[in-house]
Protein backbone atom coordinates (compact mmCIF):
# COMPACT_ATOMS: atom_id res chain seq x y z
CA UNK A 1 0.00 0.00 0.00
CA UNK A 2 1.42 3.28 -1.21
CA UNK A 3 1.79 6.21 1.54
CA UNK A 4 0.89 9.45 0.81
CA UNK A 5 3.65 11.72 2.16
CA UNK A 6 1.92 14.93 1.79
CA UNK A 7 -0.89 13.33 4.29
CA UNK A 8 -0.01 14.09 7.95
CA UNK A 9 -1.97 11.10 9.10
CA UNK A 10 -0.27 9.13 7.48
CA UNK A 11 2.87 10.20 7.97
CA UNK A 12 2.76 9.63 11.80
CA UNK A 13 1.78 5.80 11.35
CA UNK A 14 5.43 5.08 9.44
CA UNK A 15 7.32 3.48 11.18
CA UNK A 16 10.83 4.70 11.42
CA UNK A 17 14.17 2.61 10.34
CA UNK A 18 14.55 0.91 13.73
CA UNK A 19 10.95 -0.21 13.66
CA UNK A 20 9.17 1.44 16.22
CA UNK A 21 6.53 3.60 15.11
CA UNK A 22 6.34 7.42 14.48
CA UNK A 23 3.23 7.94 17.08
CA UNK A 24 5.01 6.56 19.85
CA UNK A 25 7.79 8.53 19.62
CA UNK A 26 5.56 11.56 19.16
CA UNK A 27 3.70 11.01 22.22
CA UNK A 28 6.89 9.87 24.53
CA UNK A 29 8.17 13.79 23.14
CA UNK A 30 4.84 15.26 24.01
CA UNK A 31 5.00 13.17 27.56
CA UNK A 32 8.14 14.78 28.04
CA UNK A 33 7.61 18.35 27.52
CA UNK A 34 4.29 18.57 29.70
CA UNK A 35 6.49 17.28 32.49
CA UNK A 36 7.36 20.61 34.52
CA UNK A 37 10.99 21.76 35.15
CA UNK A 38 12.57 21.00 37.83
CA UNK A 39 12.82 24.46 38.77
CA UNK A 40 8.52 24.48 39.15
CA UNK A 41 8.71 27.21 37.16
CA UNK A 42 5.91 25.55 34.06
CA UNK A 43 6.68 23.19 31.11
CA UNK A 44 9.07 23.56 27.68
CA UNK A 45 5.92 23.93 25.52
CA UNK A 46 4.59 26.95 27.44
CA UNK A 47 8.05 28.65 27.48
CA UNK A 48 9.27 27.83 23.89
CA UNK A 49 6.01 27.89 21.75
CA UNK A 50 5.90 31.60 20.31
CA UNK A 51 2.40 31.21 19.27
CA UNK A 52 1.72 30.43 22.99
CA UNK A 53 3.29 33.68 24.06
CA UNK A 54 1.79 35.78 21.28
CA UNK A 55 -1.77 34.46 21.88
CA UNK A 56 -1.45 34.97 25.61
CA UNK A 57 -0.07 38.87 24.78
CA UNK A 58 -2.68 39.52 22.27
CA UNK A 59 -5.18 38.20 25.02
CA UNK A 60 -3.56 40.76 27.70
CA UNK A 61 -3.69 43.48 25.10
CA UNK A 62 -7.38 42.74 24.05
CA UNK A 63 -8.71 42.95 27.70
CA UNK A 64 -7.64 46.52 27.92
CA UNK A 65 -5.62 46.58 31.60
CA UNK A 66 -2.49 47.49 30.17
CA UNK A 67 0.91 46.34 30.75
CA UNK A 68 0.82 47.47 34.98
CA UNK A 69 -1.82 44.51 35.39
CA UNK A 70 -0.17 41.82 33.30
CA UNK A 71 2.62 42.53 35.91
CA UNK A 72 0.69 42.46 38.61
CA UNK A 73 -0.75 39.27 37.48
CA UNK A 74 3.01 37.98 36.48
CA UNK A 75 4.33 39.07 40.02
CA UNK A 76 1.39 37.23 41.32
CA UNK A 77 2.04 34.28 39.24
CA UNK A 78 5.18 34.71 41.22
CA UNK A 79 4.21 34.67 43.98
CA UNK A 80 2.56 31.51 43.90
CA UNK A 81 4.86 29.66 42.09
CA UNK A 82 7.61 30.37 44.32
CA UNK A 83 8.08 28.13 47.48
CA UNK A 84 10.75 30.33 49.51
CA UNK A 85 7.82 33.43 49.89
CA UNK A 86 5.01 32.87 51.03
CA UNK A 87 2.29 35.37 49.29
CA UNK A 88 -0.46 35.10 51.70
CA UNK A 89 2.26 36.88 54.45
CA UNK A 90 2.88 39.63 51.85
CA UNK A 91 -0.26 39.74 50.12
CA UNK A 92 -1.64 40.04 54.01
CA UNK A 93 0.54 42.35 55.32
CA UNK A 94 -0.52 44.76 52.00
CA UNK A 95 -3.89 44.44 53.08
CA UNK A 96 -3.79 45.18 56.68
CA UNK A 97 -1.41 48.18 56.04
CA UNK A 98 -4.05 49.79 53.55
CA UNK A 99 -7.34 48.68 56.29
CA UNK A 100 -4.92 50.90 58.64
CA UNK A 101 -3.73 53.47 56.96
CA UNK A 102 -7.66 53.99 56.02
CA UNK A 103 -8.70 53.93 59.54
CA UNK A 104 -6.17 56.35 60.56
CA UNK A 105 -4.77 53.91 63.30
CA UNK A 106 -1.75 51.48 62.61
CA UNK A 107 -1.66 47.64 62.02
CA UNK A 108 -3.16 45.26 64.55
CA UNK A 109 -0.51 42.82 66.48
CA UNK A 110 -1.03 39.26 66.84
CA UNK A 111 -4.54 40.10 64.65
CA UNK A 112 -5.84 42.62 67.32
CA UNK A 113 -7.28 45.95 66.76
CA UNK A 114 -5.41 49.03 68.37
CA UNK A 115 -7.24 51.16 70.67
CA UNK A 116 -6.13 54.70 69.98
CA UNK A 117 -6.56 55.84 73.74
CA UNK A 118 -3.93 58.97 73.06
CA UNK A 119 -6.40 60.56 70.64
CA UNK A 120 -8.04 62.16 73.14
CA UNK A 121 -4.94 62.83 75.37
CA UNK A 122 -5.65 66.66 75.31
CA UNK A 123 -8.57 66.69 76.27
CA UNK A 124 -8.11 64.11 79.23
CA UNK A 125 -5.34 66.44 80.56
CA UNK A 126 -7.11 69.33 80.84
CA UNK A 127 -9.90 67.41 82.55
CA UNK A 128 -7.13 65.99 85.33
CA UNK A 129 -5.73 70.09 85.22
CA UNK A 130 -8.98 70.88 86.41
CA UNK A 131 -9.87 68.34 89.06
CA UNK A 132 -6.13 68.91 90.58
CA UNK A 133 -7.08 73.01 90.36
CA UNK A 134 -10.70 72.01 91.72
CA UNK A 135 -9.11 69.90 94.94
CA UNK A 136 -6.53 72.32 95.90
CA UNK A 137 -9.18 74.82 96.17
CA UNK A 138 -11.68 72.95 98.01
CA UNK A 139 -9.05 71.46 100.64
CA UNK A 140 -7.81 75.65 101.18
CA UNK A 141 -11.42 77.15 101.44
CA UNK A 142 -13.23 74.24 103.32
CA UNK A 143 -10.55 72.96 104.64
CA UNK A 144 -10.54 69.37 105.97
CA UNK A 145 -13.04 67.27 108.54
CA UNK A 146 -10.17 66.24 111.07
CA UNK A 147 -11.42 63.31 113.06
CA UNK A 148 -10.52 62.59 116.51
CA UNK A 149 -7.19 61.15 115.48
CA UNK A 150 -5.67 64.96 114.23
CA UNK A 151 -7.93 66.91 116.37
CA UNK A 152 -7.60 65.21 119.70
CA UNK A 153 -10.25 64.06 122.14
CA UNK A 154 -11.38 60.85 124.12
CA UNK A 155 -11.10 57.16 123.39
CA UNK A 156 -13.21 54.47 125.55
CA UNK A 157 -14.00 50.61 125.73
CA UNK A 158 -17.14 50.00 126.56
CA UNK A 159 -18.36 46.04 127.31
CA UNK A 160 -21.82 46.03 127.13
CA UNK A 161 -23.82 42.66 128.78
CA UNK A 162 -26.08 42.25 125.91
CA UNK A 163 -25.10 42.67 122.31
CA UNK A 164 -26.22 46.14 120.83
CA UNK A 165 -26.21 48.69 117.72
CA UNK A 166 -23.88 50.94 117.20
CA UNK A 167 -26.99 53.27 116.54
CA UNK A 168 -28.39 52.88 119.75
CA UNK A 169 -24.90 53.56 121.33
CA UNK A 170 -24.65 56.69 119.36
CA UNK A 171 -28.42 57.70 120.05
CA UNK A 172 -27.77 57.30 124.00
CA UNK A 173 -24.84 59.68 123.78
CA UNK A 174 -26.66 62.02 121.97
CA UNK A 175 -28.98 62.63 124.16
CA UNK A 176 -26.87 63.00 127.31
CA UNK A 177 -25.11 65.73 125.46
CA UNK A 178 -21.97 63.98 123.67
CA UNK A 179 -22.26 65.19 120.27
CA UNK A 180 -20.74 63.93 117.11
CA UNK A 181 -19.34 60.49 118.56
CA UNK A 182 -17.99 58.08 116.62
CA UNK A 183 -18.59 53.84 117.53
CA UNK A 184 -17.08 51.15 116.11
CA UNK A 185 -17.27 47.24 116.93
CA UNK A 186 -14.45 45.31 118.72
CA UNK A 187 -14.14 41.82 117.43
CA UNK A 188 -17.86 41.27 118.73
CA UNK A 189 -21.29 43.35 119.65
CA UNK A 190 -20.67 43.68 122.98
CA UNK A 191 -17.03 45.22 122.86
CA UNK A 192 -17.11 48.56 121.18
CA UNK A 193 -14.52 51.96 121.21
CA UNK A 194 -16.29 54.56 121.57
CA UNK A 195 -14.70 58.08 120.60
CA UNK A 196 -15.96 61.55 121.16
CA UNK A 197 -14.49 65.36 120.79
CA UNK A 198 -12.69 67.33 123.56
CA UNK A 199 -14.25 67.24 126.82
CA UNK A 200 -13.75 69.76 129.58
CA UNK A 201 -14.21 66.91 132.95
CA UNK A 202 -11.55 65.42 134.20
CA UNK A 203 -11.07 61.58 133.50
CA UNK A 204 -13.04 60.71 136.94
CA UNK A 205 -15.90 62.88 136.25
CA UNK A 206 -15.79 61.75 132.44
CA UNK A 207 -15.76 58.11 132.95
CA UNK A 208 -18.97 58.56 135.44
CA UNK A 209 -20.77 60.57 132.98
CA UNK A 210 -20.22 58.06 129.82
CA UNK A 211 -20.84 55.39 132.32
CA UNK A 212 -24.38 56.81 132.80
CA UNK A 213 -24.90 58.19 129.32
CA UNK A 214 -24.34 54.48 127.66
CA UNK A 215 -26.82 52.71 130.40
CA UNK A 216 -29.52 51.30 127.65
CA UNK A 217 -32.76 49.70 129.27
CA UNK A 218 -31.96 46.17 130.43
CA UNK A 219 -27.99 46.38 128.89
CA UNK A 220 -26.01 47.71 131.32
CA UNK A 221 -22.30 49.23 130.12
CA UNK A 222 -19.04 49.18 131.80
CA UNK A 223 -15.92 51.11 130.59
CA UNK A 224 -12.40 48.97 131.25
CA UNK A 225 -10.50 52.04 129.85
CA UNK A 226 -10.70 55.61 129.33
CA UNK A 227 -7.92 57.96 126.97
CA UNK A 228 -7.75 61.61 126.39
CA UNK A 229 -5.84 62.35 123.22
CA UNK A 230 -4.47 66.39 123.33
CA UNK A 231 -4.58 68.83 120.32
CA UNK A 232 -0.93 68.27 120.64
CA UNK A 233 -0.82 64.95 119.91
CA UNK A 234 -3.05 65.10 116.68
CA UNK A 235 -0.64 67.83 115.51
CA UNK A 236 2.10 65.19 115.26
CA UNK A 237 -0.24 62.63 113.81
CA UNK A 238 -1.69 64.83 110.99
CA UNK A 239 2.34 65.83 110.43
CA UNK A 240 3.32 62.71 110.51
CA UNK A 241 1.14 61.41 108.06
CA UNK A 242 1.65 64.26 105.73
CA UNK A 243 5.35 63.11 105.91
CA UNK A 244 4.44 59.65 105.22
CA UNK A 245 2.36 60.44 102.24
CA UNK A 246 5.57 62.40 100.47
CA UNK A 247 8.23 59.73 101.66
CA UNK A 248 5.74 57.33 99.68
CA UNK A 249 5.54 58.96 96.56
CA UNK A 250 9.35 60.05 96.62
CA UNK A 251 9.92 56.30 97.00
CA UNK A 252 8.14 55.36 94.47
CA UNK A 253 10.09 58.13 91.93
CA UNK A 254 13.40 56.21 93.35
CA UNK A 255 12.00 52.61 92.42
CA UNK A 256 10.41 53.27 89.06
CA UNK A 257 13.38 55.92 87.68
CA UNK A 258 15.88 52.36 88.90
CA UNK A 259 14.13 50.11 86.96
CA UNK A 260 12.43 51.68 84.22
CA UNK A 261 13.61 54.74 83.48
CA UNK A 262 13.54 58.69 84.64
CA UNK A 263 10.79 59.92 82.37
CA UNK A 264 8.51 57.20 83.11
CA UNK A 265 9.03 57.86 86.91
CA UNK A 266 7.84 61.20 86.46
CA UNK A 267 4.81 60.26 85.08
CA UNK A 268 4.22 58.04 87.57
CA UNK A 269 4.74 60.16 90.62
CA UNK A 270 2.34 62.71 88.78
CA UNK A 271 -0.45 60.33 88.20
CA UNK A 272 -0.20 59.43 92.03
CA UNK A 273 0.00 62.78 93.21
CA UNK A 274 -3.54 63.01 91.03
CA UNK A 275 -4.97 60.22 92.47
CA UNK A 276 -4.01 61.41 96.34
CA UNK A 277 -4.96 64.61 95.89
CA UNK A 278 -8.38 64.22 94.18
CA UNK A 279 -9.30 61.92 96.96
CA UNK A 280 -8.52 64.60 99.36
CA UNK A 281 -10.14 66.77 97.46
CA UNK A 282 -13.11 64.96 97.29
CA UNK A 283 -13.25 64.65 101.49
CA UNK A 284 -12.93 68.35 101.75
CA UNK A 285 -15.50 69.15 98.88
CA UNK A 286 -18.24 67.31 100.70
CA UNK A 287 -17.14 67.31 104.43
CA UNK A 288 -16.65 64.01 104.61
CA UNK A 289 -14.79 62.77 108.05
CA UNK A 290 -10.59 62.93 107.43
CA UNK A 291 -9.41 60.65 110.16
CA UNK A 292 -6.74 57.46 110.36
CA UNK A 293 -9.06 55.11 108.43
CA UNK A 294 -9.23 57.43 105.38
CA UNK A 295 -4.92 57.95 105.53
CA UNK A 296 -4.47 54.83 105.42
CA UNK A 297 -7.07 54.28 102.43
CA UNK A 298 -5.10 56.84 100.32
CA UNK A 299 -2.01 55.28 100.88
CA UNK A 300 -3.16 51.63 99.92
CA UNK A 301 -4.31 53.46 96.68
CA UNK A 302 -1.05 54.67 96.36
CA UNK A 303 0.15 50.79 96.32
CA UNK A 304 -2.29 49.93 94.10
CA UNK A 305 -2.22 52.64 91.19
CA UNK A 306 1.80 52.25 91.33
CA UNK A 307 1.07 48.31 90.54
CA UNK A 308 -1.71 49.12 87.64
CA UNK A 309 0.90 51.44 86.52
CA UNK A 310 4.25 49.41 86.66
CA UNK A 311 2.12 46.49 84.35
CA UNK A 312 1.33 49.18 81.62
CA UNK A 313 5.11 50.38 82.08
CA UNK A 314 6.55 46.94 81.99
CA UNK A 315 4.43 46.29 78.54
CA UNK A 316 5.65 49.51 76.90
CA UNK A 317 9.16 49.23 77.40
CA UNK A 318 8.78 44.97 76.15
CA UNK A 319 7.18 47.06 72.76
CA UNK A 320 9.54 49.54 72.14
CA UNK A 321 12.26 46.67 72.07
CA UNK A 322 10.03 44.44 70.14
CA UNK A 323 7.75 46.15 67.54
CA UNK A 324 9.68 48.36 64.82
CA UNK A 325 7.97 50.49 62.38
CA UNK A 326 5.53 52.23 64.22
CA UNK A 327 5.56 56.17 66.36
CA UNK A 328 5.88 56.11 70.00
CA UNK A 329 2.31 57.35 70.59
CA UNK A 330 1.24 54.20 68.18
CA UNK A 331 3.65 51.87 70.82
CA UNK A 332 1.70 53.51 73.84
CA UNK A 333 -1.84 52.63 72.68
CA UNK A 334 -0.81 48.77 71.52
CA UNK A 335 0.81 48.62 74.84
CA UNK A 336 -2.59 50.11 76.56
CA UNK A 337 -4.55 47.88 74.24
CA UNK A 338 -3.12 45.12 75.37
CA UNK A 339 -3.15 45.32 79.05
CA UNK A 340 -6.82 46.86 79.04
CA UNK A 341 -8.35 43.69 79.84
CA UNK A 342 -6.03 43.24 82.69
CA UNK A 343 -7.00 46.71 83.89
CA UNK A 344 -10.83 45.76 83.66
CA UNK A 345 -10.48 42.42 85.48
CA UNK A 346 -8.62 43.76 88.15
CA UNK A 347 -10.76 47.10 89.03
CA UNK A 348 -14.41 44.91 89.17
CA UNK A 349 -12.97 42.30 91.14
CA UNK A 350 -11.52 45.37 93.71
CA UNK A 351 -14.57 47.43 93.13
CA UNK A 352 -16.66 44.18 94.67
CA UNK A 353 -14.81 44.14 97.55
CA UNK A 354 -14.70 47.95 97.96
CA UNK A 355 -18.50 48.20 97.76
CA UNK A 356 -19.11 44.53 100.26
CA UNK A 357 -17.14 47.11 102.44
CA UNK A 358 -18.81 49.98 101.87
CA UNK A 359 -22.37 48.50 102.52
CA UNK A 360 -21.70 45.56 104.66
CA UNK A 361 -18.58 46.30 106.57
CA UNK A 362 -20.22 49.02 109.26
CA UNK A 363 -19.85 52.93 110.24
CA UNK A 364 -15.58 51.50 110.84
CA UNK A 365 -14.59 50.87 107.71
CA UNK A 366 -17.13 53.14 105.85
CA UNK A 367 -15.16 55.96 105.00
CA UNK A 368 -12.41 53.55 104.19
CA UNK A 369 -14.34 52.35 101.76
CA UNK A 370 -15.13 55.61 100.70
CA UNK A 371 -11.98 56.63 99.90
CA UNK A 372 -10.74 53.58 98.44
CA UNK A 373 -13.84 53.52 95.89
CA UNK A 374 -13.19 57.35 94.96
CA UNK A 375 -9.48 56.26 94.39
CA UNK A 376 -9.96 53.49 92.40
CA UNK A 377 -11.61 55.55 89.93
CA UNK A 378 -9.15 58.25 89.50
CA UNK A 379 -6.36 55.56 89.94
CA UNK A 380 -7.71 53.47 86.89
CA UNK A 381 -8.30 56.89 84.96
CA UNK A 382 -4.57 58.08 85.81
CA UNK A 383 -2.92 55.07 84.56
CA UNK A 384 -3.87 55.31 81.46
CA UNK A 385 -3.91 59.21 80.02
CA UNK A 386 -1.23 60.94 83.03
CA UNK A 387 0.88 58.01 83.67
CA UNK A 388 1.57 57.49 80.11
CA UNK A 389 1.04 60.87 78.32
CA UNK A 390 3.84 62.48 80.41
CA UNK A 391 6.26 60.59 79.41
CA UNK A 392 5.46 60.35 75.78
CA UNK A 393 5.40 64.43 75.80
CA UNK A 394 8.78 64.46 77.59
CA UNK A 395 9.93 62.26 74.19
CA UNK A 396 9.87 58.93 75.20
CA UNK A 397 11.17 56.78 72.12
CA UNK A 398 13.04 53.63 71.98
CA UNK A 399 16.23 55.01 72.32
CA UNK A 400 15.28 55.21 75.98
CA UNK A 401 15.06 51.47 76.20
CA UNK A 402 17.90 50.22 74.02
CA UNK A 403 21.14 48.97 75.96
CA UNK A 404 24.20 50.78 74.07
CA UNK A 405 27.73 49.24 74.32
CA UNK A 406 29.79 52.08 76.08
CA UNK A 407 33.10 53.16 74.45
CA UNK A 408 35.29 51.86 76.71
CA UNK A 409 33.56 48.64 76.26
CA UNK A 410 34.20 48.53 72.47
CA UNK A 411 36.44 46.02 70.85
CA UNK A 412 39.49 47.93 69.49
CA UNK A 413 40.65 47.10 65.74
CA UNK A 414 44.19 46.85 65.33
CA UNK A 415 45.76 46.79 61.96
CA UNK A 416 49.45 46.38 60.79
CA UNK A 417 50.72 47.71 57.34
CA UNK A 418 54.19 45.99 57.59
CA UNK A 419 53.48 42.12 56.86
CA UNK A 420 57.47 41.41 57.17
CA UNK A 421 56.73 41.81 60.94
CA UNK A 422 55.49 38.45 61.56
CA UNK A 423 58.40 36.81 59.49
Amino acid sequence: MAIDKNNPLEQQNTPDRNGSGGSDTTNASTRRRKKPRRDGKGSNTQTNNPATANTSKNKTRRSGKGSGKTSQALATQALDTNTAIDPDLALGDAADDAAAQAEGGIKAVGNQRIIPFMKIEKPMAILSLLMVIASIIAIAVNGLNLGLDFTGGVSADVRYEQPVEQVEVVQALADNGFDDAVVQYLGTREELLVRLPPQSDNIDGLSASLTQALALPNNTAEISNVNIIGSQVGNEVYLNSVMALALALLCMLGYVALRFQFKLSLGAVLSLFHDAIVTIGVFALFGFPFDLTVLAAILALIGYSLNDTIVVYDRIRENFRRVRGITPRQTIDLSLTETLRRTIMTISTVLLVVLAMMFLGGDGLYWFSVALFIGLLAGTYSSTYIASSIPLRMGLSRDDFVVKVKPEFEEEIVTFNDPKMFE
